[in-house]
């Protein structure tokens, strides 16, 4: 199962969703939560409905019954949803609701509803509740471990390492927490790089480069202090005030980030490292931070190489390829510093597979697969790596591999099924590749080119 949008729900089921917004519109709140909740039976993945339904559960919630009896309701409900998360966590969702239906400020229902959308495929309905969860219990560490968790398969990695920074902030010897923070990291590395395109055999590596060349650039310019005065002015002042206390990290934070702003890349690069030295722990952050600051000298570097020049095109392409050599240069280092870490170990795998080192990227991932939070994404990866080298076979068993370890359909499945079904094609196993693209086609008929490669199957016949 994955989530759907209204385009892909049947024209019955949306007749439905329309009627229960315009209840809610109306103020027909009553109406509007009988409505909602049926197409949620129907669909369970229609995140706007799940939407429509929240806002309608909030504005009736006033008034409608006592604590009491809204405690003694709940309770029993709960207990219902827990046996049923165990074995249909389609029917704990619907529990989960009619808990919220009375009590939308409900925290058990939230996770409950949480963790049954979770199993179901749905990340977008799970971040939903775990923002209410965490609204209403700030403190609680399972939460916001799960939120962030929730939050990086949406894609929305920003807001996931804020919250992993700030319990870190609170935990700062939780080495979990630490973890899940590096895991974030090189989730929105890889991810906003663009290497995962590479996972289908789209796009090249210099594509990915051309493209994270134009992103940070456009990044570097919206961070630019507009007066340069002022910030002389403000870097003057920062520098002041670290010599007064000089072990104020926040202050050494904000002095890197203005020599960055400034294009002091020597001077950023020294504050980051004067902080990791004072703070006495590798941050992942910093880390990150100082990396940045190396690629961004690069591209300043680049930018500032004036194109009448003729022999422009041989001096870009110079630093380029000596910032890629620096990029797994600097990957191998902290797998070289940190043996045991398989977090690093998938991150350089996937660069190796990026630049087309086939035989060092299978190294790499056959160690991350042992990663249980990174195990499906390095057998992915592996079997892309196996097909490229025309090992087919062992592309196809890695893959069913993984298959077997998902216990639902989301969009991780369906690349994997994409995948299989690709390499089943290319050995000739036509029937079994057409059987993996049918098994999309039924839950998405929109993913990739599954509709195209079904319709011509059937064509064919």
């Amino acid at each position: 199962m994955s989530e759907k949008s209204i385009d892909q729900i049947p024209f019955s089921t949306r007749e439905l969703y329309d009627k229960g917004v315009a209840a809610v519109e109306k103020n027909n709140l009553d109406y509007a939560v009988t409505l909602l909740m049926q197409v949620l039976r129907l669909e369970p993945g229609f995140y706007q409905a799940r939407e429509a339904l929240r806002a309608a559960q909030h504005k009736r919630s006033a008034g409608k019954r006592s604590l009491f009896r809204k405690f003694v309701g709940s309770a029993s409900s709960l207990t219902r949803g827990q046996v049923a998360l165990r074995t249909n966590p389609r029917d704990a969702l619907v529990i989960a609701e009619e808990v919220l239906n009375d009590d939308p400020g409900n925290v058990l229902a939230h996770e409950l509803l949480a963790k049954a959308a979770t199993q179901c495929g749905f990340p977008k309905t799970a971040v939903l509740s775990l923002e209410v969860a965490l609204k209403n219990q700030p403190t609680s560490r399972q939460v916001a471990l799960e939120l962030a968790e929730a939050l990086c398969v949406v894609g929305n990695r920003a807001r996931a390492e804020r919250i992993l920074r700030d319990l870190l902030k609170t935990q700062p010897n939780e080495p979990e927490i630490n973890q899940r923070l590096k895991n974030a990291l090189a989730d929105r590395t890889l991810h906003e790089g663009g290497y995962v395109q590479l996972e289908g055999g789209g796009g090249s590596f210099r594509d990915i480069l051309k493209d994270k060349d134009e992103a940070r650039q456009i990044e570097q310019e919206n961070r630019l202090v507009k007066d340069e005065g002022v910030a002389a002015t403000l870097g003057t002042e920062l520098e002041a005030r670290v010599a007064l206390e000089p072990d104020n990290l926040r202050l050494l934070r904000d002095l890197a980030d203005l020599y960055l702003k400034q294009k002091r890349f020597g001077d950023a690069t020294r504050t980051l490292e004067l902080y990791l030295a004072k703070a006495g722990v590798q941050d992942p952050m910093v880390l990150e931070a100082l990396k940045d600051v190396r690629l961004a000298e690069y591209e300043d570097r680049i930018r500032s190489l004036d194109p009448a020049s003729p022999g422009f095109d041989a001096e870009v392409s110079a630093l380029r390829q000596q910032r890629d050599d620096w990029i797994l240069a600097d990957a191998k280092r902290r797998a070289d510093a940190n043996p045991t870490d398989l977090q690093i170990r998938y991150e350089l795998g996937a660069l190796h597979l990026a630049a087309g080192r086939i035989g060092e990227a299978i190294a790499e991932l056959q160690k991350s697969q042992n990663n249980p939070n990174r195990r499906i994404a390095s057998m992915n990866l592996l079997a892309q790596a196996f097909a490229r080298r025309g090992m087919n076979d062992l592309a196809a068993r890695k893959l069913q591999e993984a298959l077997k370890e998902k216990p639902v359909f989301d969009d991780e499945a369906k690349e994997l099924r994409y995948q299989l079904g690709v390499v089943l094609e290319k050995v000739g196993r036509k029937e079994e590749a057409i059987d993996q693209f049918k098994m999309i086609y039924e839950q998405d008929i929109a993913y990739r080119d599954v509709m195209a490669r079904v319709d011509a199957h059937y064509a064919a016949q």
